[in-house]
């Protein structure tokens, strides 16, 4: 077994998982903040269509991004044609498709824990002169946070975990888009039985580390 073939997809695993955590941190607690404190038409069904990438199966997703980002697609032919950028088959392209599996966990986490912030203690603030921001910044973010970072360490081990959607819109090509869960495939598949193993139990560990953790974050302080 050698180092890089090692090395490359865990480096890889990470900077993917992190970048895609952290779009779908921004994404997901703002969508939670607009649906849990506004009511308009269609609300249940956006809450819907923002939920779909939790129970949709990872190859119906890694479709809906070709047919959005492709080179033919609705967005990837306009950044194709005006700026000559291509997502697929890159490693920005698994940033986007772990992102999106990422997303639904970070959204329905924060907007739980939105929701049980006290409207009262928000009001206060505003009676004060806080404007909308400060209140969000300073009262509503603070009290859920734990209920949203709880979301976001779940989000991480998922992106870490991403296979399908990633092998649709990034390929599995080794040192530029083979995530931990590609190289795991490649290596099965060839019987690289102890490179498998390596990759499993480190992953395995890392996964297991972050639930620990979120385990930490949800449960009630004493």
């Amino acid at each position: 077994m050698s180092v890089d073939a090692f090395l490359s997809p865990l480096l890889l695993t990470l900077r993917v998982a992190g970048l895609a955590t952290a779009a779908a941190l921004l994404m997901g607690v703002a969508c939670a903040y607009v649906l849990a404190r506004y009511r308009f038409p269609g609300r249940d069904w956006l809450d819907a269509v923002l939920t779909l990438p939790l129970v949709l199966p990872p190859t119906v997703l890694g479709y809906y991004l070709i047919v959005l980002i492709g080179r033919r697609g609705l967005l990837g032919k306009w950044l194709y044609d005006n700026f000559g950028l291509n997502l697929m088959f890159t490693w920005q392209g698994a940033v986007i498709a772990a992102s999106v599996v990422a997303f639904p966990l970070v959204f329905k986490s924060a907007r739980a824990a939105l929701e049980g912030v006290s409207a009262n203690l928000e009001n206060a603030a505003r009676t004060l002169g806080a404007s909308e921001l400060e209140v969000f910044l300073r009262v509503s973010l603070p009290l859920a946070l734990r209920g949203i970072m709880a979301g976001t360490m779940l989000a991480l081990a998922r992106a870490m975990g991403e296979f399908g959607a990633t092998l649709m819109v990034a390929g599995n090509l080794p040192g530029r888009t083979q995530t931990l869960s590609l190289a795991v495939y490649s290596a099965t598949q060839a019987g690289q039985d102890e490179l498998a193993n390596a990759l499993v139990v480190t992953i395995s560990i890392v996964c297991a580390l972050i639930l620990v953790v979120t385990s930490k974050l949800v449960k009630p302080k004493a």
